[in-house]
């Protein structure tokens, strides 16, 4: 059954029964709107698109794989914040001939991504379109916390790590060179490992600035020392290349490094901490804050990709 022969009500009916409330819902799917706790006061809210084609194939991933990816790049756009997710709100744009199963497969991965943090899909939209699009916006619980933002970062302040890096990237080469292993990195493409406690963690021990490395670690960190109004500098012997990654890396004729550097899609955490303060459990000291502008790595301009652009 495709989803034009589900019928729209159908296909919510069908998608809906795969979802499963979290803590902080007090009105899931089935109304005009949702209801969803913040004892805070304020909610922390993101959204993101995925669109076939140019964030995802189907031959490439299952739709809970897409589901589970879906889910992590907003969730982590939240824990960056320092916040703690609650709820993801989902549009679906699909072709009409999309299989019906498809979709359902989407909510689980959705649903299971969320439920990873305590949080739960709590309603969406669908609509027939020629390109399957997927978006997804996100709302978290600071939980009294002061957000941390981009632009707190101090010259001498430490930059560290939470999270895998490149790995994700190096998935995307195999699999785009038509190979399928190592399964390592193509799983690390197909569904990210978030470190989602990582971002409040840093928060609660005082973290000067935090963001999301989705489009990669050089890009994304360019846009605190953009915010923040200093320079950062990146230690390369702090990066240290995994055996797997090396392999694939020497088979397909890569620099490991351009997938560590540039790459996006691991969602690693990125954060600076004042230089007294003790590192969180599974954060790592990469480099430092410095006076000037813009990201170096051991004092020079870096010289490859520096990560994703949308409209290049």
């Amino acid at each position: 059954m495709n989803v034009a022969q589900a019928g729209e009500f159908g296909l919510i009916s069908r998608v809906t029964a795969r979802l499963h409330p979290g803590a902080a819902t007090l009105l899931g799917p089935g109304d005009d709107a949702a209801v969803v706790a913040a004892s805070d006061g304020r909610v922390v809210a993101s959204t993101d698109v995925l669109v076939e084609g140019r964030h995802f194939r189907r031959d490439w991933s299952s739709a809970v794989d897409v589901g589970h990816r879906a889910a992590a790049a907003n969730l982590a756009d939240i824990v960056a914040m320092g916040a703690v997710p609650t709820s993801l709100l989902v549009a679906l744009c699909a072709p009409p001939e999309t299989d019906a199963g498809w979709a359902e497969d989407l909510a689980v991965g959705l649903s299971d991504e969320a439920a990873k943090v305590g949080a739960s899909v709590v309603g969406g939209d669908m609509s027939a379109s020629p390109t399957l699009t997927i978006a997804v916006t996100a709302l978290g619980d600071l939980h009294g916390a002061t957000p941390v933002l981009r632009s707190g970062a101090h010259a001498g302040d430490v930059l560290a790590i939470a999270g895998r890096l490149g790995y994700a990237a190096a998935g995307y080469t195999v699999l785009s060179r038509g190979f399928r292993s190592p399964k390592l990195l193509v799983e690390a493409y197909r569904r990210p490992e978030v470190p989602y406690a990582a971002g409040p963690a840093a928060a609660n021990v005082g973290a000067s600035a935090m963001i999301d490395i989705s489009d990669g670690l050089i890009a994304d960190l360019g846009h605190v020392a953009t915010a923040s109004r200093v320079g950062i500098d990146l230690r390369r012997a702090a990066f240290e290349v995994p055996p797997q990654m090396r392999d694939t890396a020497n088979a397909l004729g890569v620099d490991p490094y351009q997938w560590i550097f540039g790459g996006g899609d691991d969602h690693a955490l990125a954060a600076t901490f004042p230089e007294d303060l003790p590192l969180p459990k599974g954060w790592r000291r990469v480099g430092h804050v410095v006076k000037g502008a813009g990201v170096t790595v051991d004092g020079q301009p870096y010289q490859g990709v520096a990560g994703w652009e949308h409209f290049q």
